[in-house]
């Protein structure tokens, strides 16, 4: 019987996943896997790795949302712990999931697990930490971190949108300096967002020519406009259109960034904490294994 290591978070998506456990059990034993608990605490998840090695599975699985994701790939990768890792999205944005597709239909990706099928996708690395999917800083980034963990869990994206309209009045642009392999770009800008997939904050499709295997990421920074220039941009966000190509917007495919303000910016790294400005970003080409029938 295969082994494969659930790493869940029992606090995220409405604090529901916990309640699916036992079906999820039913249904890798349907498919001769056996799966193991890890259950995660707020901090000090370091054990994780010596549970993966005394258990010694064929893959890992993390349940939970982008936060619990961006823990468990850095686990792995600054471990060397190289196993295919699933994605089971449950928490209150799973962007990187969202983008592969790979939650649409469970049954069948329980059967891409029991199949072995997987895809080995780069990662992007600020200092010593690694993200999945998106660094970010500039405005709006903040507010993953302010929304309390109770509005959160009750009220979803909702709390997300709730607390951005708040702080529109204090939207204002920053000087950024945004070295791309050696080219430098000068500009002012609302925010930044160093993206390896292209679904980010839930918004799906944001540019074009993104992919998780190219051993690129691709920069989108919104430019110093007025109001209704920044709205136009935003709704298209939200509407799913891609906004790489608008005039406000700029956007570089690079494999290595350097990204400065002489402002103090504090940057996300898939939805968590990540360091303060100046940045490096590099891409790290198939990092990781995930499972997938598709490539990215």
């Amino acid at each position: 019987m295969k082994k494969l290591v659930l790493f869940y978070n029992p606090v995220s998506g409405h604090a529901a996943f916990k309640n699916k456990i036992d079906s999820m059990v039913e249904a890798f034993q349907r498919r001769n896997i056996l799966l193991l608990m890890y259950r995660t605490k707020k901090e000090g998840n370091e054990e994780f790795v010596d549970f993966v090695r005394e258990t010694q599975p064929e893959g890992v699985l993390a349940a939970g949302g982008d936060g619990t994701v961006h823990e468990c790939v850095n686990l792995m990768v600054k471990n060397g712990i190289d196993l295919p890792l699933g994605i089971i999205g449950s928490g209150t944005s799973n962007d990187f999931a969202t983008y592969l597709k790979i939650n649409e239909d469970m049954e069948k990706y329980f059967d891409i697990i029991a199949a072995g099928k997987s895809c080995r996708m780069d990662l992007g690395k600020v200092g010593e930490d690694y993200f999945i999917n998106v660094a970010s800083a500039g405005m709006m980034t903040g507010i993953a971190h302010e929304v309390d963990a109770r509005l959160k869990n009750a009220m979803g994206k909702m709390a997300y949108y709730i607390k951005g309209l708040g702080e529109i009045p204090k939207f204002h642009a920053v000087p950024l300096k945004i070295e791309a392999d050696g080219v430098l770009h000068e500009l002012e800008a609302f925010l930044f967002v160093v993206i390896n997939s292209a679904v980010v904050g839930s918004m799906k499709n944001v540019a074009k020519d993104v992919s998780v295997t190219d051993g690129k990421l691709d920069l989108l920074a919104i430019r110093k406009c007025g109001i209704p220039s920044l709205m136009a941009v935003t709704a298209d966000l939200i509407a799913g259109k891609p906004v790489s190509e608008k005039d406000k917007v700029l956007h570089i495919q690079a494999e290595n960034f350097r990204i400065e303000s002489t402002e103090p910016l504090q940057s996300d790294l898939d939805g968590e904490i990540g360091p303060m400005l100046p940045l490096t970003i590099e891409t790290v080409p198939q990092a990781i294994a995930v499972y997938c029938d598709v490539q990215g």
